[in-house]
């Protein structure tokens, strides 16, 4: 089973960027994998996902400020987050799994122990 170990995360105001990182305990390049997150008092949500080729595809609230990319080589998943909105406000999980590599999909795969990312206006 991969472990998965997130950082990156922290606190920035709106309209600012931040870069998560996740770390693959093995290969899992031929896999989805993508990031979910979960605010407080609400339910899972998932943010980005990419396919083995390297596909992507995101949830709507995040599109054209949100890039998910990976490196192989590394064994690592990244998540640049620009333009950060205080809904963005979030505990991020980096997820891996194999099916369908959607953002909806994302929530039924391993994740890690998360990185949290504020957001102040």
């Amino acid at each position: 089973e991969v472990q998965l170990v997130e950082s990156g995360g922290g606190s920035v105001q709106a309209g600012g960027s931040l870069r998560l990182s996740c770390t693959a305990s093995i290969y899992f390049g031929g896999g989805c994998m993508g990031w979910l997150r979960q605010a407080p008092g609400k339910e899972v949500e998932g943010v980005a996902a990419i396919s083995s080729g390297g596909s992507t595809r995101y949830t709507d609230s995040v599109k054209g400020r949100f890039t998910v990319s990976k490196d192989d080589h590394k064994n690592t998943l990244y998540l640049q987050m620009n333009s950060l909105k205080p809904e963005d406000t979030a505990m991020y999980y980096c997820t891996a799994w194999w099916g369908y590599c959607t953002p909806s999909d994302a929530v039924f795969g391993n994740r890690g122990q998360g990185t949290q990312v504020t957001v102040s206006s």
